[in-house]
């Protein structure tokens, strides 16, 4: 086997979160182009449909879209549970779906506050423990959480989504740990500023850029396509001395 064959993904599933569009559709993608069939996940089922349709003509691989609440356990287990009947298995989970509410602490409500933690960190927890028992009987299995740059720094007005980025990074240190006897990986992606919807309103203001492109190194905002290459890395055998690691990707904004 070559360096390269160790990237293949060829047979294996990967279920990646809030997979319908930005940084997660363009996971997907990825993990399709690398061989995979992919399950995407989206709140909303047409949605999901939508995307998966598009991938498979995109890359010739088995997609399909499901619908599903991160947050809501009794959803989290149906899909779990429909995934693996209508793929065989899970060998990949991939834990995109985020929600950001900026503001001053003064001006969110709590109910903003929880809504955050909610979905960024309550779902991760469910999906991971929903697979655990099947990656535990199977013996093998990848684990790939999107915390944020803002899991190891911070800014202001990001109260809600740094606390919640940070506690996805601990997460992933934990089962890390908890996995590793079950050949089970568990990683962290840190992105920088990426060109996404989320980041619309930010990356659209010329004031709000320019203060952004001081703290990268590189000079520029990422785009959803230049994640592909580390998810195919962690997801593949190339990886399989890799857990519990925080590994960003924002262009050199963290090294400050």
């Amino acid at each position: 086997m070559t360096v390269l064959d160790r990237f293949r993904l060829d047979g294996r599933v990967a279920l990646v979160t809030g997979g319908n569009r930005g940084l997660g559709y363009a996971i997907a993608q990825a993990l399709a182009e690398a061989g995979a069939a992919v399950a995407i996940v989206s709140r909303t089922a047409a949605d999901a449909q939508k995307a998966a349709a598009a991938l498979a003509q995109l890359t010739g691989r088995v997609c399909r879209g499901f619908a599903c609440d991160v947050t809501k356990p009794e959803e989290v287990q149906a899909l779990v549970d429909l995934v693996i009947t209508d793929f065989g298995h899970v060998d990949i989970l991939v834990n995109n779906a985020g929600l950001n509410i900026r503001g001053p602490i003064e001006d969110l409500t709590l109910e903003q506050f929880r809504s955050v933690q909610e979905t960024n960190v309550t779902g991760p927890w469910l999906m991971c423990r929903a697979l655990a028992t099947h990656f535990k009987q199977r013996q093998q299995g990848r684990v790939i959480n999107l915390g944020s740059a803002l899991s190891i720094i911070s800014m202001q007005d990001r109260s809600p989504y740094s606390t919640s980025k940070g506690a996805v990074l601990q997460l992933t240190r934990t089962l890390a740990l908890e996995w590793a006897p079950f050949n089970v990986t568990v990683n962290c992606i840190l992105p920088g500023p990426f060109h996404t919807e989320m980041n619309r309103t930010l990356s659209e203001n010329p004031e709000v850029y320019k203060l952004f492109l001081a703290k990268i190194p590189l000079g520029r905002w990422g785009y959803p396509e230049e994640l592909g290459g580390l998810v195919v890395f962690l997801a593949s055998d190339a990886a399989s001395f890799i857990t519990g690691a925080g590994i960003a990707i924002d262009g050199g904004w963290t090294v400050h």
